[in-house]
């Protein structure tokens, strides 16, 4: 990388292009070559374009009977000169290339200059829309390029139509000619090359080519202006028809696919404009009907085909356009199209359905999760088209549904029924049905479905599952499938769908569940008991019934809490007298999980409950202490107890913390009689074994309870003890803790942002936290430095209020925006500006005078913050930031800028998507 954009490169670049070197050599010399022109040409001096040029011409020449990847490289860079110079210095630079390589008295013969031409116009192109120009040059050349297209098209049709013209030859014209469209050359000009180009999809040798120049072309975004080009284009692509059919009778993916590719650009991109030619609508309605064709191609998607998948936006794409028209337009189009639509749905439904199990048996994991993908794109967009159709479609599904369970004709098949169900349920995941007549007959029908599979068992459990909200609306019928569900809940093969249905269940009818309430206790007891799921889901369940319970009077809660809690219990009692190992590690972090999970959503208070009017009247009033704070308090010697033995352990540790942290979270002001116990547990944790979870959790108590009167001297003596602890750790060496460095950074800014009094305290040393902060702002870890700033900008707001504060900014404020100018100098990562940016934004607002000294003195070395600035540099810098007092937006971009001057990467390639 440095040889290539060293100086030097202009000279050993045609040194290692001689003959006598190997092409991997020659590859680098061309490279190098690109690199110097492309990123340096104001290198050049100007009186050296030809000579360059001429050179470049002359290796082109001489490498067209070479190597080809060398070739392509020099093409490369001499397509990257033409560009530079374009219009001014080589007004008509395609046109001169043209010329040239057609000269007899070249010693390459014609077919070499002829593929060493078609490169050169092929890559000339692509430079260009990955070229870095200036905006207003990239302008002119563009427009320079689409009057050169002249010199350019001629010359491709000429050698597509010549008979004696060879395959290889041919093949580089429809690279070229897909090269050139992307210029948005207009449609009308690209006419007869487009019809070149359907003739050669004949030729299976140039099919690939033929339908990427095709596809291009009509894709480019101009293409739509030229409506009478585009309506020529229709019958050509319903010409490949018959093409296409012989294709799929064959199995000949890899054609069927081309074929749809070019039928679905041209709808998809252009069905607005095609769709406003009332008096074509039956030849653009043919098209529908063959991109129709592809959506349904016959096979299972993606082991006998590929193709079907392409179409699915299609499908999109034209339903808005037509709900996008005005009224009267559009009805004629519902009228056309809803048949059409409905059609559709039974194509996606089929394509939908599983193969006979037997030859899923044979498909690749691979294989299956991109049929689970295909499957969950079938769904959107069933969803979508759900918006053409409406409540017909719910009908449609569901009297489908009821003729293959109730007729006694036929046998169905499982397949059939999985995925009119899978149907159902992609709408009613996201659509509201509660006002549908048709549910409640589904509702009567899924348990007369013969469950004989895996999959269609699932598919059970989602549709139920996507129809909690409705059964909450509606509770006399949860009684027909919540049986259904508790019995799925003993097969381990059904584990997520079982237990996620059941999670929505109990969180959406919570209020009507309390008879059932011991029936879904027990059974969920019985298969954690027999620990029939994995870890998530048994988390999963437990949040469930932390959704049921919270819905019962709290002695009933606290019964159930004791049936279902009790043998954890006396399990991890047993783990705790054991000697730490592996193994007991694990039983106790599951443990642990399962009761932060339960206690996530056991929530007696309803202060997130949305319900109004007579539902408030079935709500328990709440009597006494909150049953989770009665659990916790139950258990907290034993919590201690395994404590005591697994401190040094950071996920044992980090599981303790989220069982309060969770149960702070749902309680809030409930929790508070555990405060003084869990503050003083807390204390004496972090005093053993300093970890981050300690502070996050202390962090959550400072959040809730910090501002209360009765709650503030635990917090604050908490809040001191892991202060002077974590002080210590710094004088120690923080760098192999940075994620005790972050928490605590977050605990700091969370302290200034709830209950800044905590830093009046005169057992604080806020001086030494400050310092702290400032070498976090080093720490090569990103997160750590966020945190760091974040801490910053909530105390520099603080100067005036605190006194403590604003004493320590400035004593040591200096130091702070030294570090902040270092870590702009190059000492940071780049995408950490925007938090430096904040902190300069927030010494201007808040320490302006005190900003307008430091920033002089700490830019007045030499060679600070970076070597590549000038002291011009530097001193324009520090203006705009005092300037700035109001808008942080701008603040941010000043930073990035001086950062780019520091690093010495201004106005480079590295920064255009900076």
């Amino acid at each position: 990388m440095q040889a290539q954009v060293s100086p030097q490169a202009w000279h050993f670049s045609w040194q290692l292009l001689q003959p006598d070197k190997v092409p991997e050599i020659q590859y680098f010399g061309a490279s190098a070559l690109h690199i110097k022109i492309s990123r340096y040409w104001s290198d050049i001096p100007t009186d050296q374009y030809e000579s360059l040029k001429a050179q470049l011409f002359t290796q082109i020449t001489h490498f067209a009977s070479g190597s080809k990847i060398v070739l392509t490289r020099l093409c490369v860079a001499l397509a990257s000169l033409a560009l530079s110079m374009m219009p001014d210095a080589w007004p008509c630079a395609v046109a001169d290339m043209v010329r040239l390589f057609q000269a007899e008295d070249s010693p390459v013969d014609g077919q070499g200059r002829c593929l060493a031409l078609l490169e050169l116009l092929t890559v000339l192109p692509e430079e260009f829309q990955t070229s870095r120009l200036p905006q207003y040059r990239k302008g002119l050349v563009r427009a320079s390029l689409a009057v050169e297209c002249g010199a350019v098209f001629p010359l491709l049709e000429q050698l597509l139509q010549q008979p004696s013209s060879p395959s290889c030859v041919r093949q580089k014209v429809l690279k070229c000619f897909s090269s050139w469209v992307q210029l948005e050359v207009p449609l009308q000009d690209c006419e007869a090359l487009i019809q070149a180009a359907f003739a050669a999809l004949q030729d299976s040798e140039l099919f690939d080519s033929s339908v990427e120049a095709i596809v291009n072309a009509i894709s480019q975004p101009d293409a739509q202006r030229y409506v009478n080009t585009l309506l020529k284009l229709i019958p050509l692509v319903l010409g490949l028809q018959d093409q296409l059919r012989q294709a799929v009778q064959n199995g000949d993916m890899e054609t069927s696919h081309g074929i749809c590719r070019i039928a679905v650009a041209l709808g998809e991109n252009h069905s607005r404009a095609l769709l406003d030619q009332v008096e074509h609508w039956q030849s653009f309605l043919a098209l529908v009907n063959m991109i129709m064709f592809c959506t349904g191609i016959p096979g299972h998607y993606p082991v006998n085909e590929t193709t079907s998948s392409l179409t699915l936006t299609f499908w999109y794409t034209l339903q808005d356009d037509i709900l996008s028209f005005e009224a009267e337009k559009q009805a004629v189009y519902q009228q056309v199209y809803r048949p059409v639509y409905f059609q559709l749905v039974d194509v996606l439904l089929h394509k939908a359905q599983f193969p006979s199990d037997e030859e899923y048996g044979f498909w690749s994991s691979d294989e299956k999760e991109q049929f689970r993908i295909y499957r969950v794109d079938i769904s959107d967009t069933l969803m979508y088209v759900y918006e053409m159709l409406g409540a017909e479609l719910l009908s449609n599904l569901y009297d489908k549904l009821g003729r293959l369970l109730t007729s006694s004709e036929e046998p169905y098949s499982w397949q059939h029924t999985e995925a009119l169900l899978y149907g159902f349920q992609s709408i009613a995941e996201t659509i509201d049905v509660n006002y549908s007549d048709v549910v409640p007959g589904l509702i009567g029908l899924i348990p007369r479905i013969s469950i004989s599979n895996v999959q269609l068992a699932d598919t059970v459990m989602f549709t139920i599952g996507a129809l909690s909200e409705w059964l909450a609306d509606h509770p006399v019928m949860i009684n027909s499938v919540l049986p259904l569900v508790l019995h799925a809940l003993g097969n381990p093969e059904l584990s997520v769908s079982s237990v996620s249905t059941l999670k929505k269940i109990c969180r959406e009818c919570k209020y009507d569940l309390p008879p059932y309430a011991a029936n879904i206790v027990a059974v969920s007891q019985d298969v954690l008991m027999k620990q029939i799921h994995k870890t998530s889901q048994c988390m999963w369940l437990m949040q469930a019934l932390g959704f049921l319970l919270s819905a019962l009077q709290v002695e009933e809660i606290l019964k159930n809490l004791h049936s279902l809690i009790s043998p954890y219990i006396q399990q991890l009692e047993k783990l705790a007298e054991e000697i730490p190992n592996p193994s007991n590690k694990l039983a106790i972090v599951h443990i642990l999980g399962l009761l932060s999970n339960l206690f996530t959503t056991l929530d007696v208070s309803h202060h997130e409950d949305e319900h109004e009017g007579p539902e408030l009247r079935k709500l328990p009033v709440p009597q006494g202490p909150n049953p989770v704070v009665v659990v916790l308090q139950q258990v907290f010697q034993l919590i201690q107890k395994v404590l005591s033995k697994w401190l040094n352990d950071a996920q044992v540790v980090e599981a303790v913390c989220a069982i309060f942290e969770k149960s702070v979270k749902t309680l809030l002001d409930d929790f508070a009689p555990m405060v003084p116990q869990l503050c003083e547990m807390l204390g004496r944790m972090y005093s053993t074994i300093p970890q981050a979870s300690a502070l996050d959790l202390t962090r959550q108590l400072v959040h809730i309870f910090a501002h209360e009167p009765a709650h503030f001297p635990p917090i604050e003596a908490l809040f001191l003890l892991v202060t002077s602890i974590t002080l210590t750790l710094f004088q120690q060496g923080p760098r192999d803790h940075p994620d005790i460095v972050d928490s605590f950074m977050q605990l700091l800014a969370q302290a200034l942002k709830r209950k800044p009094d905590l830093f009046l305290c005169e057992r604080l040393d806020v001086k030494a936290v400050f310092q702290c902060a400032v070498l976090a702002l080093k720490f090569p870890e990103a997160p750590t430095v966020k945190a760091s700033c974040g801490f910053f900008t909530e105390l520099l707001p603080r100067c005036g209020e605190v006194e403590p504060v604003g004493k320590v900014v400035q004593e040591d404020g200096r130091v702070l925006l030294v570090a902040v100018l270092e870590a702009i100098g190059g000492q940071a990562s780049r995408s950490l500006m925007d938090c430096f940016a904040d902190i300069l934004f927030a010494l201007n607002k808040h320490c302006f005078s005190l900003l307008s000294m430091w920033i002089k003195e700490a830019l007045q070395p030499p060679g600070f913050p970076s070597a590549r600035l000038s002291p011009e540099q530097k001193d324009t810098f520090s203006q705009q930031i005092l300037r700035e007092r109001v808008n942080k937006r701008r603040v941010k971009e000043m930073v990035k800028e001086f950062t780019l001057l520091c690093r010495g990467l201004h106005g480079t390639d590295y920064t255009a998507d900076y």
